[in-house]
């Protein structure tokens, strides 16, 4: 369980193809554990090594399915988050780390000190978001601040989000991995139980 507040920008230091991806990340954590679960832009994956200066973590067939792990190379920044301890303050909101699927930038906008962004969701991400409800992108724990047109939310990042994370660098045409908001995908199921 993590919260989408981003402790960190980590790199991807090397992949390795084996029956799925082997990413070598570094990280400026301290007291990492084999074993640990750490979210990887918003995709929970478990350490498998703790090396000097990061870890590694193993990406299976499943999981490259629905994120765009697969696509990335040396070098790419990617948000880190811790998982979630008892008594930590919850700054976002519940988030499982279980990438829903990827969504594509459509606009980037400033507006004042606001950094907008539209982005076109997957169908089943859609129909559970909801004006100044939650959705995870790429790990970050953002509220939805408009529904421009159906299948499209907006998000307002402000300074410190930007300068923290890797969503200050988005440009229209880019894929984001997005999680919607767990009590609107369990609302969604009930009601569809009912049915």
């Amino acid at each position: 369980m993590f919260t989408g507040i981003v402790d960190t920008v980590g790199q991807v230091q090397s992949m390795a193809r084996n029956n799925g991806v082997e990413l070598r990340i570094k990280a400026s954590y301290k007291a990492l554990r084999k074993g640990e679960s750490i979210a990887v832009n918003g995709a929970c994956l478990t350490i498998e090594r703790v090396v000097k200066g990061g870890f590694t973590v193993h990406a299976v067939t499943t999981t490259l399915e629905r994120t765009l792990i697969a696509e990335w190379g040396e070098g790419r920044p990617v948000n880190l988050e811790r998982a979630l301890r008892v008594g930590d303050r919850l700054g976002g909101h519940f988030v499982q780390g279980h990438v829903d699927g990827v969504a594509t930038v459509e606009r980037v906008a400033a507006q004042d000190d606001a950094l907008l962004l539209d982005i076109r969701l997957p169908r089943d991400v859609a129909a559970t978001t909801v004006l100044h409800g939650a959705i995870t992108v790429d790990g970050v724990s953002l509220t939805v601040n408009a529904l421009p047109e159906p299948g499209v939310m907006q998000v307002s990042l402000v300074p410190f989000t930007r300068a923290q994370t890797t969503l200050g660098r988005l440009a229209a045409g880019d894929r984001v991995h997005v999680e919607a908001d767990v009590l609107g995908k369990y609302v969604r199921q009930l009601c569809r139980s009912e049915t």
